[in-house]
């Protein structure tokens, strides 16, 4: 059944025409060409992407050779999505803690919300207090003698006197060969050895490292066709390295997407390799939303700024938009008139607002909501 999907899903993207006009501001959908523009402007803001070629019997000619799809490699994930679940359990309860300073504040101080409240804290022993040893106090001991008797002056007499050495007793560093007898310099690892025992001797315990051994994940993007935006594409190792199971995979994945937008699919650019991916199909729709509202917010602040140097007041640049959309109106009458008005309207000068480039790095933000625990964003400056 997953084959038959696959080669319905590869013929509807062969079928679907190429987007050739930008629609990210009102569609959120992106043509190739602008989805290499902003790949180049994550890869040079952010070197840990890199672009990829695939393979040759997978590439897509809408795309240039060399840049065929992006990708990450060894992104940490610490913990599994699980743990972020929040129930309404007792020992999930929460409660204020006022941090004031006693009754006397009268409830003015600082108010804070601790969560997980009912949980029980587990024992350790070594962080009890009753059960740590009293320390002796014993001022009697040779330790004590030894610095009461100590003389910071060294004018001592009888025992007490300190002589001091001549300088010229002492020996120079250089006299003495200490690169060749030196015990800690590092032994050349002999040719011969034992087979595998000998070669196992070097490598350090994973459980014996100081190191937290975490889960590892090589995160790749590639343009989509037929839905045409972004998308993600997940492939998992464990503390050891291996690759992990889709159901290890599904643990690293919201509980809302597992199973569901997040699939097991083979991967678009390789004749082999399965990955995990995050269907496209409400890509557009959020990526809409989500850049309406920081388009909103860039335009504000390119006014302010034009507004300060005094480009452009914000009065005209309402008045610009007011007209524009009394044009608009007017331009349901079909004639003539209203048409190369509305193309005025349309060529009055505007706030640029948000770039295509910055299109991954809002996408990028938008999956790390999917996969919590896997640190995919690593745009966080932005």
């Amino acid at each position: 059944m997953q084959a038959i999907q696959s080669h319905f899903v590869g013929l509807r993207e062969y079928l679907a025409p190429v987007l050739k006009e930008s629609k990210f501001k009102e569609h959120g959908r992106i043509t190739p060409e602008e989805f290499v523009a902003a790949g180049d402007f994550l890869v040079y803001k952010f070197p840990v992407w890199g672009w990829e070629k695939g393979d040759d019997s997978k590439v897509r000619d809408f795309l240039p050779r060399e840049k065929q799809y992006l990708v990450t490699r060894g992104v940490p994930c610490l913990r599994r999505a699980q743990s972020l679940a929040y129930t309404d359990a007792d020992e999930d309860a929460e409660r204020l803690v006022s941090f004031g300073d006693g009754p006397s504040s009268g409830g003015d101080g600082d108010e804070w919300v601790e969560t997980h409240a009912g949980r029980k804290a587990t024992a350790n022993p070594a962080s009890d207090a009753s059960a740590l040893a009293d320390i002796p106090d014993d001022d009697d001991d040779d330790i004590s003698r030894g610095v009461g008797n100590m003389s910071l002056g060294g004018h001592g007499t009888g025992e007490q006197a300190v002589d001091t050495p001549d300088l010229d007793d002492i020996p120079d560093m250089e006299e003495d060969d200490l690169e060749e007898e030196d015990t800690a310099t590092a032994v050349k690892p002999k040719q011969g050895g034992s087979g595998a025992g000998a070669s196992g001797s070097n490598q350090p315990d994973p459980s014996r490292s100081n190191l937290l051994q975490v889960r590892t994940y090589d995160v790749m993007i590639t343009y989509d066709k037929y839905y045409q935006t972004p998308r993600v594409w997940l492939i998992g190792y464990d503390e050891n390295g291996k690759p992990l199971t889709p159901q290890q995979i599904f643990q690293d994945i919201s509980a809302d997407h597992a199973q569901k937008t997040v699939t097991i699919e083979p991967f678009i650019h390789s004749a082999s390799l399965q990955a995990a991916s995050v269907h496209p199909c409400k890509h557009s729709s959020v990526m809409k939303k989500v850049i309406e509202r920081m388009n909103n917010s860039v335009v504000a602040e390119q006014l302010a700024r034009d507004a300060k140097s005094g480009s452009v007041s914000p009065s005209a640049a309402t008045a610009a938009k007011e007209k524009k959309k009394w044009f608009s109106r007017k331009a349901s009458g079909s004639s003539k008139e209203a048409a190369a008005a509305a193309a005025a309207a349309e060529n009055d000068e505007e706030p640029e607002g948000m770039r295509v480039d910055f299109y991954l790095v809002v996408f990028l933000k938008f999956i790390a909501s999917i996969v919590p625990t896997i640190e995919v964003d690593s745009t966080t400056s932005f």
